[in-house]
């Protein structure tokens, strides 16, 4: 299959020509507007994440695995969340043929409403009790089409970002789109938080936990269309022409950037790895291990998200002044202390106030190392792999450092140890440190 891009030759009466003709005469976007349009469609990606992770928690091992005991019903759900981390490469794969024929703006849209999609439907997932395994396949194949969704999401709009930003504030813009995440858990662990608290536990596993999923596909919606308005501005067509952000093919990009996928996937590996150990874990451990109220954690999440917002700007300042290297460096040292002695007095003897502290603490860590970590994807690559070498490292490093993390670190804590989840994380940490080590790009390709 050609690896041309047919974007270019969409016809009027194409999406992206009813877009062009819409836009065309809209002055110069500016970093700012782009900015929002970024944030949106992360917000968007990250609250369906976290509603999933969330309930992968609170909901699933009842309604899907209640045949087996609640510890390993809590295994069975994380290996289901596994999945899109899993099937995200092959999900790049396909939306790159998509996006070869049809453009980034019907890719765009097939990808959202995919997503929006898959986790609507969910809410509408008849439990164990009614249909039997088939609530475990639907599961399934809903959450991989999560993921085959999330890898056709990537529009370039951060890459586009950090192009138009001034250099000496392309730190700061790096770390905007990741504002995403920590917001998109606030709306998420936010409304769970509400239906916990105004409905009875039988009703909420009985269908008050589907109106997250719900939700989701409004969020996507308006995602959709705050993204395309971006997609087909003045800038982001030069920067196709000039091939900055355009598909390369991939028989090429594998061949000439091998290393630089490489380090790229490891460098933001400490950063990954938190991800989900301040998220998800401390919920399956609270939910498995204590008496104590699950939204009592979920309350110093929310808190825990808000500082991680705070760090993120921090980070954003602070790349500017010391470059994003010496960022995430400092924030892979950090990460390592945290997984040595963070982890020693939490979770033990039921100890409400170190998980806490955990939390608070992972957090902050979180948004300060997370704000560059895809500014550090996308600087590895030169301007001809930017777009495809940016899609192909970060599948990887969501695999290699978050798709498993949470069954990891519950099988670590059940079996041997919480201190033995702090050595998984130092080894994501180590992994950063060794890829900045080796990898000198990371300040100079944002141009």
């Amino acid at each position: 299959m050609s690896t041309v891009s047919h974007e270019s030759n969409a016809g009027p009466g194409s999406l992206e020509g009813q877009a062009h003709a819409a836009g065309a005469d809209q002055h110069r976007v500016a970093p700012g507007e782009i900015a929002i349009g970024v944030i949106i469609g992360r917000l968007s990606e990250m609250f369906d994440f976290f509603v999933f992770g969330i309930a992968a928690v609170l909901v699933f091992p009842s309604v899907v695995f209640p045949f087996v005991d609640k510890t390993t019903a809590m295994y069975y759900s994380f290996g289901i969340f596994s999945l899109a981390f899993v099937a995200r490469p092959f999900g790049s794969l396909l939306f790159r043929i998509i996006h070869d024929w049809y453009g980034r703006g019907t890719k765009l849209t097939i990808a959202l409403f995919l997503l929006g999609t898959a986790t609507a439907g969910i809410a509408f997932l008849p439990g164990y009790e009614k249909i039997g395994v088939a609530s475990v396949v639907i599961l399934a194949v809903c959450r991989i089409a999560q993921g085959v969704a999330l890898a056709g999401t990537w529009d370039g709009l951060p890459s586009l970002l950090a192009l138009n930003a001034p250099p000496q504030r392309r730190g700061w813009f790096a770390m905007i789109p990741q504002l995403g995440g920590p917001l998109g858990f606030l709306l998420a662990a936010g409304l769970f938080v509400f239906l916990l608290l105004q409905l009875k536990p039988e009703d909420f596993l009985a269908w008050g936990w589907r109106y997250p999923f719900c939700v989701a596909f409004a969020i996507n919606v308006v995602a959709l269309f705050a993204r395309l308005r971006l997609v087909v501005t003045p800038e982001f067509t030069h920067l196709l022409k000039s091939r900055e952000l355009e598909p390369a093919p991939l028989g090429e990009l594998f061949r000439t950037q091998r290393a630089s996928i490489l380090l790229g996937a490891f460098a933001p590996l400490g950063s990954f790895a938190l991800f989900h150990l301040v998220t998800v874990f401390p919920l399956s451990w609270a939910s498995l291990f204590t008496q104590d109220a699950i939204t009592d954690y979920l309350f110093v999440q929310i808190a825990g998200a808000t500082l991680a917002v705070i760090s993120m700007l921090v980070s954003g300042k602070v790349a500017d002044r010391i470059g994003r290297r010496a960022t995430l460096a400092i924030s892979a040292v950090l990460i390592a202390i945290f997984s040595i002695v963070g982890m020693l007095p939490v979770f033990q003897e039921g100890s409400r106030l170190g998980a806490y502290l955990f939390i608070l603490v992972g957090f902050t860590l979180l948004g300060f190392s997370h704000a560059q970590a895809a500014g550090a994807i996308n600087s590895t690559f030169p301007s001809r792999y930017r777009y495809s070498g940016a899609i192909v490292t970060s599948d990887f490093a969501w695999l290699v450092g978050a798709a498993f993390a949470p069954l990891v670190a519950l099988f670590l804590a059940s079996n041997l140890g919480v201190g033995y989840v702090g050595l998984y994380l130092l080894s994501g940490a180590v992994g950063t440190l060794l890829a900045l080590g080796v990898n000198r790009n990371l300040e100079m390709r944002d141009d």
